[in-house]
C-alpha cells in the first residue's frame, strides 16, 4: 500500500470529508502520529467514525493501523513526503547548483586529513594491485573514476560494484594487494562485512567515506568526508564533487610518488591517441 499516493488522491478519488482529512495528515504528519482518533476528528471537525472510515478507505485496518502505517512513512524521513523546492527557474537551479558544488570543495579543504591522504597515496603506489569496491550508485561512479585515473599513471587496478563479487575478489585477495572502498553512508553491511574479511587476511584497506561510521572503523585509512546536503531532494548530491576531488587528489599525489612510471605511461597512451584520433597533443587524455 501506498499511503502517500493514497493521501495525495491524485486520482481524485476521495470525497470532500476524507479530503479534508488528508490535507490535514499531510500538513502536519508528526501531530497525526501521536494524537488519538477524538484528538484528529476534533481538529478535522469530523466525528471519530469518519476518522475510522477514513482510515479503512486508504486500506488499514482501521485508525491504529493507519497510524503505524503512516510512523513508517515518516521514518523515511519527511524531505521525501513535503520535499522543499526552493529552486525553479533556470537562474535558481543554476545557480542552487554552483553554490553546493563550491561549498563542498571549500567544506572539504577545512574539514581534510592530509595525513590520512598521504598513507593512502602512499599505499596505493607501493601496491602491487588496487581493488576497489563501491556498491551502486554514486559510490560505484567514485571507484570507477580511481579506476579511470590510476591505469594511466601506470598502477594495476580494477574495479567492482557487486557485493557477493567483492567478498570472493576479498577471500581471494593475496600480499601485495590493496583494497580502495567508496560509501557515502558509510553504512553499508556488505562492503563492512568485505573490510573485515580483508582485516583478518592482513590486506591494507583504504575507504573515503562519513567519518565514525560502521565502515570507516573497519578500514586502516579513513579519508573523511562530512558534508551537509541540505532538504531539497531533487538536487543530486553535492558531496560527490567533494568525493571526485579526493580522488584527483589522490592520483595526482600517486603520480608525484613515482613520476617516471607516470609519465612513461600517459606518453604511450597520448601517442597512442595521437596517431590515430587527436592529431595533435592538446585534446584531452581521453574522451
Amino acid at each position: 500500500m501506498d499511503l502517500f499516493h493514497a493521501l495525495s488522491d491524485e486520482e481524485g478519488r476521495l470525497s470532500g470529508l476524507d479530503r479534508k482529512l488528508a490535507q490535514l495528515v499531510l500538513d502536519d504528519v508528526d501531530f497525526v502520529v501521536n494524537s488519538s482518533i477524538g484528538e484528529l476528528a476534533d481538529r478535522a471537525s469530523v466525528s471519530p467514525p469518519t476518522v475510522t472510515r477514513f482510515s479503512r478507505r486508504l486500506g488499514c485496518k482501521g485508525y491504529p493501523d493507519f497510524k503505524v502505517q503512516l510512523a513508517k512513512l515518516t521514518y523515511v524521513g519527511l524531505r521525501y513526503i513535503k520535499p522543499e523546492v526552493p529552486t525553479q527557474t533556470p537562474k535558481e537551479v543554476v545557480e542552487d547548483i554552483i553554490a553546493k558544488a563550491q561549498n563542498a570543495l571549500f567544506q572539504l579543504h577545512r574539514q581534510l586529513d592530509l595525513a590520512a591522504l598521504d598513507a593512502a597515496a602512499r599505499l596505493l603506489r607501493g601496491a602491487d594491485f588496487i581493488q576497489a569496491f563501491g556498491a551502486s550508485g554514486n559510490s560505484a561512479m567514485i571507484v570507477n573514476e580511481l579506476h579511470n585515473r590510476l591505469f594511466r599513471l601506470g598502477c594495476h587496478i580494477n574495479s567492482s560494484n557487486d557485493h557477493n563479487m567483492n567478498a570472493m575478489i576479498s577471500a581471494a585477495a593475496q600480499p601485495g594487494t590493496v583494497v580502495f572502498c567508496s560509501s557515502f553512508t558509510g553504512r553499508d553491511p556488505a562492503l563492512v562485512h568485505c573490510l573485515e574479511l580483508l582485516r583478518r587476511r592482513g590486506i591494507p584497506t583504504i575507504v573515503i567515506t562519513q567519518g565514525g561510521s560502521p565502515v570507516a572503523a573497519a578500514a586502516d585509512v579513513v579519508i573523511s568526508v562530512d558534508l551537509p546536503e541540505g532538504k531539497n531532494i531533487f538536487r543530486p548530491t553535492s558531496t560527490r564533487f567533494a568525493y571526485l576531488a579526493v580522488i584527483d587528489m589522490l592520483a595526482n599525489l600517486v603520480a608525484y610518488t613515482d613520476r617516471n612510471k607516470a609519465m612513461n605511461t600517459l606518453r604511450g597512451i597520448k601517442e597512442e591517441l595521437v596517431s590515430r584520433r587527436d592529431g595533435d597533443d592538446r585534446q584531452l587524455l581521453g574522451d
